[in-house]
């Protein structure tokens, strides 16, 4: 479900940390696109700014020199809120810890994203109810995250992603916490909803098998940011 549309598009990004006296440049003049439905793998070493460049192509951080444009909007133009409202509405995230809310179940906790944007409460339940099936999830859907396996809890924040039917789906280490059964079922659900939903999958891995399934490997090395062949 490719096409050249252009979701995403980083123009010499850099990002430095600063304490004290030192600085750490941690991103160096990168730049790379990524097109409508690819998916995509971000490798390399622990520590090497993967999470980092994650974080500033979702526009949760903000880059120390460079453009960003997400959806055709550059990132740097707009406010903290304006920024908000760009991820609520074309971005998806999936975390290595789940991040559910502990107090709502998994229908609530897929409810969310919507109920921000102030949807109606009607339609945005029977959605994510569709979307828990999907997941394999339609008998949990009154259960709480800590009645539910690691993997039903990760099958719960991938519903929670798609909700919002976003352009471009960040997933940092999804399956890092899960074990290797969970984690092949959880990477053949990622990607078929990527797939049949034409969103853009960029995915922090340190997974090698994982990576390789994906249309693109990215490459951080040394800060900057390269595509393997």
């Amino acid at each position: 479900m490719m096409n050249d549309e252009t979701v995403l598009s980083l123009d010499k990004i850099s990002k430095t940390f600063s304490s004290g006296s030192r600085s750490l440049e941690v991103l160096k003049q990168s730049s790379f696109n990524a097109r409508a439905g690819e998916s995509i793998a971000v490798v390399g070493p622990s520590g090497s700014g993967k999470t980092t460049l994650l974080g500033i192509c979702a526009g949760l951080d903000t880059p120390t020199s460079g453009e960003i444009k997400l959806n055709g909007v550059s990132l740097g133009e707009l406010s903290e809120d304006q920024r908000s409202d760009v991820r609520n509405r074309f971005v998806g995230f999936v975390f290595q810890n789940f991040q559910l809310l502990p107090t709502l179940t998994a229908l609530e906790n897929v409810m969310v994203p919507l109920e921000l944007r102030g949807e109606g409460e009607g339609d945005v339940e029977s959605e994510a109810k569709d979307l828990l099936k999907k997941v394999g999830l339609g008998e949990r859907v009154d259960h709480y995250p800590v009645q539910l396996s690691g993997g039903e809890q990760q099958r719960v924040a991938i519903a929670r992603a798609f909700i919002n039917r976003p352009r471009i789906l960040f997933a940092d280490e999804p399956t890092g916490n899960l074990d290797s059964d969970t984690s092949h079922s959880i990477v053949d659900l990622l990607f078929e909803l990527n797939r049949k939903s034409g969103t853009t999958l960029i995915l922090v891995t340190h997974d090698g098998e994982l990576a390789s399934k994906t249309d693109r490997v990215l490459r951080i090395d040394n800060g900057k940011v390269m595509e393997e062949s």
